[in-house]
């Protein structure tokens, strides 16, 4: 499992021009599930995720989570994460998940992350317009197998 992390000031996703998720501060995340995935990496994500300390404290040092400023969380699911452009120039998506699996562990990422926070989203396999206002900016890549 992948996911690109983002601290935003505010962030929405918009299908067929209504919108379907929006926060405020907090943290937009573009997660992207692996034929090899299952619950194991969704609760290490979760976690992961809900405790890195890239929010600012009262002296501006990177030292607080989404959860201890009570932030938001959008979530949009990006299969394009396990795009893999080593050979050719079109990338190949065959580590990425199949649309029935990815789709169960994305629901489960939200559920989970719902337990603990406000947390928005996107539609699966929808065509969807992203916007931010990364705060920093700061942006993490979080991978569930530690490649990075």
């Amino acid at each position: 499992m992948r996911a690109v992390v983002q601290l935003v000031k505010k962030a929405s996703v918009t299908i067929e021009k209504k919108t379907a998720g929006a926060i405020g501060p907090g943290l937009l995340v573009l997660l992207g599930v692996a034929r090899s995935d299952t619950v194991k990496d969704v609760e290490y994500m979760v976690d992961k995720i809900l405790n890195l300390r890239i929010f600012p404290d009262r002296e501006g040092k990177m030292n607080l989570s989404v959860r201890d400023i009570n932030g938001e969380i959008l979530v949009v699911s990006q299969f394009t994460l396990f795009g893999d452009c080593r050979k050719g120039r079109r990338p190949s998506y065959s580590h990425a998940a199949p649309p029935e699996t990815a789709d169960a562990l994305y629901q489960a990422f939200v559920e989970a992350m719902g337990k603990y926070l406000r947390v928005a989203t996107g539609t699966f396999q929808a065509m969807m317009e992203v916007e931010l206002i990364n705060d920093g900016p700061v942006t993490l890549l979080v991978d569930s197998t530690k490649e990075f």
